[in-house]
């Protein structure tokens, strides 16, 4: 049993060891210039995932040591902030993948002309994933993909346009997940150990930290969220969120 830990921690590090050689050499300093421009305008950073890459999304907007100027964006917003009944949540699978969906859920961003998206999938074929980029593109904004670029090239699109996340971005991020994303297999050929939640959370936490050396780097202070359970936490987060008003969404 200690072997398959093992392996896992090692198919781990050897991903987040990558995508930290990456960025030290530049790799990312595309979409932190994407982002941190966005900023300076007065947009902010909507993040988008579904199923498990929900978790993502969360990673990007309104967390402790995170940017403040961000929104997370969920299929359950069309129930929450729509008019669709809740019923329609009850068939995750079948809605992340429903191109028809993205109309209304689009209605309920109203996004400004500033925003940047920033959307994970690691498939990066559902209809949902692949239309709200397409919106996003279609609209003038920029798009920031994180996808499994392994896993990506050997799916079909379930979008109409047979379009793929990684087709539609501006900027593709690999997140070194492998076709399947698990890394560990079982006797009977059983695959666990999946590795994109956590490379993708790594990812994320580098294009925040990219972003705010920038603007520190500019002489400003960098729009950064506080721990609401340390002492004067929530008074400076609400200060900073009160300049952005109802565009960050901050759901139970």
């Amino acid at each position: 049993m200690g072997d398959h830990f093992r392996q896992l921690l090692q198919e781990v590090t050897t991903r987040l060891d990558r995508l930290a050689v990456l960025a030290d050499a530049g790799g990312l300093d595309t979409p932190v210039e994407m982002i941190r421009r966005a900023l300076e305008a007065g947009g902010i950073v909507q993040a988008f995932g579904t199923g498990h890459s929900q978790a993502f999304a969360m990673e990007i907007a309104g967390r402790a040591g995170g940017l403040i100027p961000t929104n997370s964006i969920a299929l359950r917003d069309v129930v929450v902030l729509g008019g669709r009944d809740a019923s329609i949540l009850s068939g995750a699978a079948a809605l992340e993948r429903d191109p028809t969906i993205v109309d209304e859920l689009w209605q309920t961003i109203q996004p400004h002309p500033e925003d940047v998206f920033v959307i994970a999938s690691n498939s990066g074929v559902n209809g949902s994933i692949v239309g709200i980029a397409l919106a996003a593109k279609e609209r003038g904004h920029g798009v920031i993909a994180v996808t499994s670029l392994e896993h990506t090239a050997r799916v079909t699109s379930r979008h109409p346009s047979g379009a793929r996340l990684s087709e539609v971005a501006d900027f593709v991020i690999d997140n070194l997940a492998p076709y399947g994303d698990t890394t560990v297999t079982l006797d009977g050929d059983i695959g666990v150990g999946a590795v994109s939640s956590m490379t993708a959370a790594f990812i994320a936490q580098l294009l925040t930290i990219g972003v705010s050396e920038r603007i520190a780097a500019a002489g400003a202070v960098p729009p950064i969220y506080l721990s609401a359970n340390i002492p004067a936490g929530d008074d400076h987060n609400h200060r900073l969120e009160h300049q952005y008003g109802e565009r960050l969404r901050r759901h139970a």
